[in-house]
């Protein structure tokens, strides 16, 4: 593996651009790696290759391309130290929720799609026709930089398996965590070809993907601003797309629920990996009778989410990705308190000589109307917003523009759930209720185009042909 070099056509290979980045460690502002930057003509070589690689790829039988990806499992599972480090380096992710969520939860999204792969609906047979699934051809798979292995994952692992090629373009700020990964296919004998990675910068290199002849999809995961330009360039040559973006979801806690636990859950997904996750539960709605209490409990468990250095075992929450993201959430904070809102705790940031941290942040007395409670903020800022009836709390869920995700906490499940059901969301969690890898996973409205895990996420790859030969 070499930073400085690219992976195409199962090679390490300097970059036709002649040009680098350098790879920042948000924690102490430090530039711990280099790694290369593609160009246009990169991203045409690593298409060409994934083109050519195509047909063999996708004419190989299905349980050969499982046994590449058995084998691809055991190296990545084999390069864990590193691929912890480079997280914990590369985002300021804390090492304890680096090595489970970011690393090891990952090793079990990969082993349900081997688990998943025979299961497909490849070949359906009507009663006058059968229903072939194709593989699409090369995809090129764009991701972000706050989880640099998971989204990675969630694109590259089912388009291998249905048949499908690729050329990756991770996050030129968190790209050494996909340098490791490709040192894994590597090292697990792939066809050459087959997987390709082209770090550089995003517009750079994206564009490029999306004007690529060869490529046939573009599976992009990031902003909903970021999505529409994607989705636009990428139709100009009719790709298919695939869209993970935005969210601002909502949990409804009901009168009568366990506080304490749902708190906690709610704390879990907007305050860990420093409240940059799209799924992040930011709009916290709660019976206004029960305000008081639920003020009380959150101040109570707040303490525990230690914000510090994140190579400590002890550190809870590190710090946000870049000076970017720390300016980010740093104005939407100055705008909540600007428009009414109050700091139930945390406050403005402060100026990050040493790194860049955010310390989470409870505003009350939040109207759904305010910025805060209708952008998304990619930080650790929680917007908890009052009801009197649960017609009132749906209504206010679903203002929004997204519907990516959602919860929602009651002392009944059944109740619980019916309240789910009425949330325009791709996913809701009902009360405890853990995350299903083998569940479809994607957003209605603004929130996105398709799915990605399960079969719905594999099934995204092909494109139908129906043969009449009755």
């Amino acid at each position: 593996m070499d930073l400085k070099k690219l992976y195409i056509n199962g090679q390490w290979v300097a970059p036709l651009s002649g040009q680098y980045i350098e790879v920042e460690n948000p924690a102490d502002k430090s530039v711990f790696a280099t790694v290369a930057a593609a160009g246009a003509d990169d991203v045409a070589a690593a298409a060409k290759a994934a083109a050519a690689a195509f047909p063999a790829w996708s004419a190989m039988p299905l349980e050969d391309r499982i046994t590449y990806m058995k084998n691809l499992l055991v190296q990545m599972i084999k390069l864990e130290p590193q691929l912890v480090d480079a997280v914990v380096k590369e985002l300021g992710a804390p090492v304890a929720f680096a090595r489970t969520n970011h690393i090891g939860y990952q090793f079990v999204r990969t082993q349900s799609y081997i688990d998943l792969a025979p299961e497909l609906p490849l070949v359906e047979h009507l009663s006058q026709s059968v229903v072939y699934r194709r593989p699409l051809g090369v995809i090129g798979c764009i991701t972000p930089w706050n989880y640099p292995l998971g989204q990675i994952i969630q694109k590259v692992v089912p388009a291998l398996l249905v048949g499908a090629t690729v050329v990756l373009k991770p996050s030129q700020h968190t790209p050494v965590t996909a340098y490791y990964l490709a040192e894994a296919f590597d090292r697990a004998g792939f066809p050459k070809g087959v997987f390709n990675i082209v770090a550089g910068r995003g517009s750079q290199v994206g564009n490029a993907i999306c004007d690529d002849p060869n490529i046939a999809m573009v599976s992009f995961t990031g902003s909903t601003a970021a999505g529409i330009k994607v989705s636009q360039r990428a139709l100009g040559s009719m790709k298919r797309i695939s869209m993970e973006l935005g969210g601002k979801s909502p949990f409804i806690l009901l009168k009568g629920a366990d506080y304490e636990k749902a708190i906690r859950q709610c704390f879990n997904s907007i305050f860990l990996n420093s409240g940059q996750t799209c799924t992040a539960l930011s709009r916290l709605i709660i019976p206004r009778e029960e305000k008081g209490k639920i003020e009380q409990l959150m101040l109570k468990i707040l303490p525990e989410y230690t914000v510090g250095d994140p190579s400590l075992a002890t550190t809870k929450i590190g710090p946000v990705a870049s000076y970017d993201q720390w300016q980010t959430v740093d104005t939407y904070i100055a705008k909540g308190m600007e428009e009414g809102a109050t700091l139930l705790a945390g406050s403005r940031p402060e100026a990050p000589e040493k790194g860049y941290y955010v310390k989470p942040v409870i505003f009350t007395d939040v109207t759904n109307d305010m910025t805060i409670a209708r952008e998304e903020i990619f930080g650790p800022v929680l917007c908890v917003i009052t009801y009197d009836t649960v017609e009132e709390a749906l209504a206010i869920a679903n203002d929004t523009p997204y519907g990516l995700n959602a919860a929602v906490w009651g002392p009944d499940k059944a109740e619980a759930s019916k309240v789910a059901a009425a949330i325009l969301s791709g996913n809701v969690y009902v009360n405890d209720s853990p995350r299903d890898v083998t569940a479809p996973f994607g957003g209605f409205k603004d929130s996105g185009i398709g799915r990605e895990g399960g079969k719905d996420g594999m099934l995204e790859f092909t494109e139908p042909q129906a043969i009449f030969n009755a």
